[in-house]
């Protein structure tokens, strides 16, 4: 009921939108925007390696916390040995955050 619901109110919304709103199109308005401030970026502009390294190691940290949510969630059921396994799968985590940040991969240069 309520996806339904909600789709026939998003659909009514951008209906109406697209027969009310106003249509007003420009350059200014299909340049990149970003932050409150027009985008300089040119179109040969590379990012830097430290940009995707830092992006890898987050998603490597997000994924590895996420496996910590079944075992928090069922840590009865799974008793002691649960516990010291994730004592340990933190402290592997919390070292290899030690030695990312030792060698300088999370300083934005």
């Amino acid at each position: 009921m309520f996806v339904g619901l909600g789709t026939v109110v998003g659909a009514a919304f951008a209906l109406i939108n697209s027969y009310l709103g106003p249509r007003r199109p420009g350059r200014m308005k299909a340049d990149p925007y970003e932050c409150g401030l027009p985008s300089e970026v040119k179109e040969d502009f590379r990012f830097g390696i430290s940009f995707y390294l830092v992006a890898m190691l987050f998603i490597l940290f997000d994924i590895e916390v996420i496996f910590l949510y079944p075992v928090a969630v069922q840590l009865k059921a799974f008793g002691t040995f649960a516990l010291i396994e994730t004592i340990v799968f933190i402290s592997l985590l919390a070292v290899a955050f030690v030695y990312v940040w030792r060698r300088g991969a999370l300083e934005w240069r």
